[in-house]
């Protein structure tokens, strides 16, 4: 049976669609309105609300969580200090990524874990010490994201703590009736935070910040416009920019952190105080440079990509809504030398853009190569320059 999450009352009511997608056995809106660039410049203008709630939610504590997940995260751990957040990601022993997330440093001894699959089970035959406990808090917790680039002035409304609060910082605020946390992350690439309430008081904090939104021209968003923002902000998605390694059927379903554009992680790898699952494959990958691609943004050249379409007797589509199919990548001489999965038309950049794997000799920002596209129900070439991720990144995201 599907489930809802603690904001559905809310979320119901203000989805004018009907339309629903299903995250980890629980609905969310795919979009509110008829129109999802509505809801999407609401991220990029003003502020938009996301019920993040279906996201798994685990809390690890005890003496020796932080040794815990020393050797669990392939990011330094203990560089996070309490009232912070980390993006992170676990391994197999092969280097593989298994999974990602952001993890929120509560306490010296007390963290939660976030993840887009369930991981339970797994978290616990890795314990390996005596004084951790690992807890399944999802349905305790609601989430929202509130995001763009008036979140701030939304929520220092309601919790004047929150104008002080840098990027990947947390705080305990009081909204409404409910105790919340509040990191300042999120999955749009934007200015934003995300607001922790346990489930009891989530109709409540969502009230007090639609009301604290008024006149900012505050909407709740839905599944589509997110994914169109964390494309523009280069934010890898699972199952569609790479895949979980406990489930592939074979190596090309793989990742290592190094392909997917991760290796910033990993500053001091060489030291021996740290043993993290998988690090030793890791090393060997980034000194011997054997990784098979490079994870890179493309920026389509608009000009080819008119002209193919208009030789064809088409009016250029300027189409917003993410593909996350297969599409191939070229050098001039027609050997394929990568793919993307992750391509649209960006409203804010006015280009067509996407999130590719390339091979690494081919990743200088700048490079040009060809994207596969089909016009006319045929394959096409059209032109595209490698760029750095993130596409779009404004300063106020870290400001």
């Amino acid at each position: 049976m599907v489930g809802t999450t603690p904001f559905h009352e809310r979320t119901s009511a203000a989805n004018a669609t009907g339309l629903w997608s299903h995250w980890a056995g629980v609905l969310g809106a795919e979009k509110y309105q008829l129109s999802e660039k509505a809801e999407y410049f609401a991220i990029r203008n003003s502020v938009g609300v996301f019920d993040t709630s279906p996201l798994y939610k685990y809390r690890i504590e005890g003496p020796d969580a932080e040794r815990y997940l020393s050797g669990l995260l392939a990011r330094d751990i203990r560089t996070c200090r309490p009232d912070h957040a980390q993006y992170t990601i676990w391994c197999d022993d092969a280097g593989h990524v298994i999974e990602d997330g952001v993890i929120l440093r509560e306490a010296d001894d007390r963290f939660l874990l976030t993840a887009a699959r369930p991981n339970l089970s797994s978290l616990r035959r890795q314990i390996g010490y005596d004084r951790v406990a690992i807890v399944d808090v999802t349905e305790e917790l609601g989430a929202l994201a509130v995001q763009g680039p008036l979140s701030r002035a939304v929520l220092a409304a309601l919790c004047p703590e929150v104008g002080d609060l840098e990027f990947f910082e947390t705080t305990t605020a009081k909204i409404a009736s409910g105790q919340v946390t509040i990191s300042r992350t999120g999955f749009t690439g934007d200015l934003g935070y995300e607001v922790w309430i346990p489930a009891a008081q989530c109709l409540e904090v969502w009230d007090a910040i639609f009301e604290a939104g008024d006149g900012y021209g505050i909407e709740p968003f839905g599944q589509i416009a997110l994914l169109m923002a964390r494309i523009e902000a280069g934010l890898l998605l699972i199952d569609v920019d790479f895949e979980s390694s406990r489930y592939a059927f074979n190596e090309h379903q793989k990742s290592t952190p190094v392909e997917l554009g991760l290796q910033w992680m990993f500053r001091g790898i060489d030291r021996d105080d740290r043993p993290f699952r998988g690090r030793d494959a890791i090393r060997r990958q980034i000194t011997d440079q054997s990784q098979r691609w490079q994870m890179v943004g493309l920026v389509v050249d608009w000009q080819d990509y008119d002209r193919l379409h208009v030789e064809g007797g088409l009016i250029p589509p300027k189409d917003h809504l993410p593909y996350n199919e297969e599409m191939m990548v070229y050098d001039d001489e027609r050997a394929r030398v990568g793919y993307s999965k992750s391509f649209m038309y960006s409203p804010v950049l006015q280009r067509h853009i996407a999130i590719a794997r390339v091979l690494p000799e081919l990743a200088t920002v700048g490079t040009d190569v060809n994207l596969e596209v089909t016009i006319n129900h045929r394959y096409e070439m059209v032109r595209a320059k490698v760029a750095r991720l993130p596409l779009y990144n404004p300063t106020r995201k870290t400001a």
